[in-house]
């Protein structure tokens, strides 16, 4: 490989990074604000999709303002990425895909379509 595109693919490791890092914090809040305020599950749905949306946006962001062209795909591809490790972690977790399929095709869009969009508004 050659060393441009080894920066590429570590700049896109240390954002997907940070976009689950910025995940874990979002949930943590979530988790106290569920104790605290007692919150319902479907209040408890929707901020999770919205963490998952605004992790990605802020990687394709980020990405696209660093690589400066192709940004939606690069953004498209942190999404895609973001979705992939999702999956495997809740297939770890959980031990079964029964869980992962009902969201499947939801989630992918979700994710992959903020971070494109973050991509192409960078």
């Amino acid at each position: 490989w050659k060393e441009e595109e080894m920066e590429r693919v570590k700049f896109l490791l240390k954002y997907l990074l940070f976009a689950y890092i910025l995940t874990g914090g979002l949930l943590m809040l979530l988790a106290l604000m569920v104790y605290r305020f007692s919150l319902s599950e479907k209040i408890v749905s929707i901020v999770i999709i919205g963490i998952y949306i605004g992790a990605t946006f802020f990687a394709g962001f980020a990405t696209g303002k660093k690589l400066k062209t192709q940004k939606y795909l690069w953004g498209l591809l942190i999404g895609g990425m973001y979705f992939l490790v999702l999956i495997i972690l809740s297939l770890v977790v959980n031990h079964s895909f029964k869980d992962v399929a009902s969201n499947f095709v939801t989630v992918l869009m979700m994710c992959a379509g903020s971070g494109m969009l973050g991509g192409m508004v960078s």
